[in-house]
């Protein structure tokens, strides 16, 4: 088959959600290329939404030229089928090497990181956040190139105006996910990097910061809880390595050094270690707000009780507890079924990933085994079962809702208490 009568395809590479990829031929350049043909049998919907992700996908990668990223030459329509023709790479995804070996050394799993931070650097100097940074998207070539590819999620920083995200739903990889995008908050450069120091702290430690059986419960850690640091679960991590992955985890965007001063670090080990500069984040916009109902408020109260709820917080310290869990998990619950939980699936197909050669000299150095054939898109996880996702979801939305009134009658129950005992104190006054 011939597209837009210049790019022969020769041979499927992976199908995805979204799309095939091809190994195909530029006949005019004589080059061999990868091009992606949008699947046109979805509904009218589905299939405009994703005619609007692919061109973003074509746009947002356009932009860029780095050695660590994926090229896009070309973008266009064929018999009524968009199409997007990339650099082809002859390798295999990270995450193919993590399953195979588990854990890498501190000085190789540095070396990728290094290399996805310089590509991730590369991508937010032309105003362009990823926002599914994940081993199965990055790509290992046998001479040692890292690549990033999969810009079908990605925005542009200084698009506040995009609808591909409707209200109350996340896209991306729960297991990598930033704190702020699990609140609902826009993406930002800060929520790649703390996507990056998810990758590297996995590839360093052989597990993600934060486990999990469900979406909604790695979210929610994501959000609350502190990583064990790395050090802890494997003790040759050297303790600046391991701080500054920690640094990489910040819960405030802030606190997280810029890809830049990342790649700049890492690339550089054997310097003092030392924190960058915290990152000045761009005004983004207007965080979602959470829902009004789960939070304690002080109006509608009797004077003295609301004064002292002003002055003095009424709420008993777990029933506070209970409150804020159950509203980071009643958010959680509302994007969980947006949420993926592991590598092998997407909204968009992949770059072209062919087998990697049997010998590769970077894998030689650590091991006999040569890499496992990679496809060029992630076969669709068939364990995956979308409406018991959704009964999933909505079970624990249930749960999170039970929660949220039991937390309310606890918040009434103590400021009742309060109230009552500020009355009492009045009356002895009084006397």
């Amino acid at each position: 088959m011939l597209v837009a009568e210049r790019y022969r395809l020769d041979s499927p590479l992976g199908r995805g959600a979204m799309g095939e990829v091809w190994r195909a031929t530029d006949e005019i350049l004589n080059r061999p290329v990868a091009v992606k043909v949008l699947h046109t049998e979805q509904p009218e919907q589905v299939a405009a939404t994703d005619a609007e992700r692919f061109r973003l996908e074509a746009q947002t990668a356009g932009r860029l030229n780095h050695p660590n990223l994926v090229g896009v030459y070309d973008f266009g329509s064929h018999d009524g089928r968009l199409y997007l023709v990339m650099e082809l790479v002859d390798g295999w995804s990270l995450a193919q090497e993590r399953d195979r070996r588990g854990v890498l050394p501190p000085d190789e799993a540095v070396g990728i990181a290094a290399q996805m931070a310089a590509g991730l650097a590369a991508a937010h100097r032309q105003l362009v956040i990823h926002r599914d940074i994940k081993p199965g998207n990055v790509l290992l070539t046998a001479d040692g190139t890292v690549k990033i590819t999969d810009f079908g999620i990605a925005r542009f920083a200084d698009d506040a105006t995009s609808t591909l995200t409707a209200i109350g739903k996340i896209v991306g990889s729960a297991a990598y996910l930033a704190p702020e995008r699990g609140l609902g908050h826009p993406a930002q450069p800060a929520s790649d990097v703390y996507s990056l120091g998810c990758v590297l702290y996995e590839l360093l430690t052989g597990r993600p910061p934060f486990p999990g059986t469900t979406a909604v419960t790695v979210v929610k850690q994501h959000v609350e809880a502190v990583p064990v640091p790395p050090h802890q679960l494997r003790a040759e991590i050297p303790a600046p390595l391991a701080d500054y992955v920690l640094r990489l985890l910040a819960k405030d965007p802030a606190q997280r050094p810029t890809a830049e001063q990342t790649a700049t670090w890492l690339a550089s080990p054997t310097e003092p270690p030392g924190w960058p500069e915290p990152q000045q984040v761009p005004p983004a916009a207007p965080p979602l707000p959470p829902p009004s109902a789960h939070l304690a408020r002080t109006d509608g109260l009797p004077t003295v009780a609301r004064t002292r709820a002003t002055r003095h917080p009424a709420l008993p310290h777990k029933a506070l507890l209970a409150i804020v869990g159950v509203i980071v998990l009643g958010i959680s619950a509302a994007i969980g079924v947006a949420l993926s939980s592991d590598d092998s699936g997407g909204a968009s197909p992949h770059p072209a990933r062919t087998t990697a050669p049997a010998t590769s000299p970077t894998a030689e150095q650590r091991t006999t085994e040569s890499p496992a054939p990679a496809s060029s898109a992630p076969v669709t996880d068939p364990g995956y079962d979308e409406a018991e996702a959704k009964k999933q979801a909505e079970e624990e939305r249930k749960a999170a809702e039970e929660e949220r009134k039991k937390a309310e009658e606890e918040r009434k129950k103590g400021a009742e208490e309060e109230r009552k005992k500020g009355a009492k104190e009045a009356q002895r006054g009084d006397g």
